[in-house]
């Protein structure tokens, strides 16, 4: 059985889709949920899972201890599902092209620091895009410069606000996200 971590820093609904898509395969399983975010809707999802959660600080992150604990785990994948912070080097040099992250938007259009969420929505929709959608790609030291694993474009040519942007691509994440990551791990 393939082992997968996932981060998240909010509402959890990405990770709780690989969480139940995994519980259906015999392939992977999610053996753990790291959040930067006390509060965050994630660790109720994982919770109700039975998937344990570990949250964890900015000094814990950047200083090696959440490195450590990836050590000690070792996983065959870590999956970035809605986490907002840059990934230390350090993790990232110890899990060569094992890191991977899903952007809301066709990279490399509305990357980089700052570019999530609504952010990244807003932005689409102030730009008059036709179409936009999501994109699968390993982490690197950089935000969103890692290689492209997946991509899927939708039209929103029909969108007239950020959140109708928004629910397309929700659609696409909990459509392919999981898919992607079996393959990978297969």
């Amino acid at each position: 059985m393939k082992k997968i971590i996932v981060f998240a820093s909010g509402s959890g609904s990405n990770a709780e889709q690989i969480i139940k898509h995994c519980q259906e395969t015999n392939v992977m399983e999610v053996v753990r949920v790291y959040t930067n975010n006390p509060s965050a809707k994630v660790i109720d999802r994982a919770n109700s899972l039975q998937i344990p959660v570990g949250v964890f600080t900015r000094e814990d992150f950047n200083n090696g201890k959440i490195l450590e604990k990836l050590l000690q785990e070792n996983p065959d994948l870590i999956v970035l599902a809605g986490f907002l912070w840059k990934f230390p080097e350090a993790i990232v040099k110890e899990f060569p092209n094992k890191i991977i992250n899903i952007h809301p938007a066709l990279l490399p259009k509305y990357g980089g620091k700052g570019m999530y969420g609504m952010n990244v929505h807003q932005a689409v929709l102030d730009n008059k895009e036709k179409e936009t959608g999501i994109t699968i790609h390993y982490v690197n030291e950089q935000y969103d410069e890692g290689a492209i694993i997946f991509q899927k474009s939708v039209t929103i040519e029909d969108c007239t606000t950020a959140d109708a942007i928004a629910e397309k691509i929700h659609i696409l994440e909990h459509q392919y996200f999981s898919e992607v990551i079996e393959k990978l791990l297969t």
